[in-house]
């Protein structure tokens, strides 16, 4: 390949990587989801050149590195939420109190969802 082509997967990628951090602070993830696939292609790309022909990478470099520290933020956030939505199912399903010694107790499945029919 030429260093062209090279220049122009860089370019690509660079593109890509702009795109990529404007759907994170949006909270697009279908668009991140479409974004990766591109970006795996555009990667394969550049693995399937020559050492020699492979252009500097610098310039994109910070971009990765800034885009993935807002990855792991978008990570971290999405499993606070999972761990709050699961405290509120618990509190739903359980009623925990303390007795007169300050022990927490839980009492389960406080609220039953059946319906009686009597005739």
């Amino acid at each position: 390949m030429t260093h062209e082509t090279a220049q122009s997967l860089i370019d690509q990628l660079d593109s890509l990587l702009d795109d990529e951090r404007c759907a994170l602070l949006d909270g697009d993830i279908e668009a991140i989801g479409a974004l990766l696939k591109r970006k795996e292609g555009i990667i394969d790309a550049m693995n399937a050149q020559k050492p020699s022909d492979q252009a500097d990478m610098t310039k994109v470099q910070g971009k990765v590195v800034r885009n993935q520290a807002l990855l792991d933020g978008a990570l971290q956030g999405i499993r606070t939420v999972a761990g709050r939505l699961a405290a509120l199912r618990r509190v739903r399903r359980t009623l925990e109190t303390y007795d007169k010694t300050g022990r927490k107790s839980a009492i389960s499945d406080v609220i039953d969802h059946k319906v009686e029919k009597r005739a």
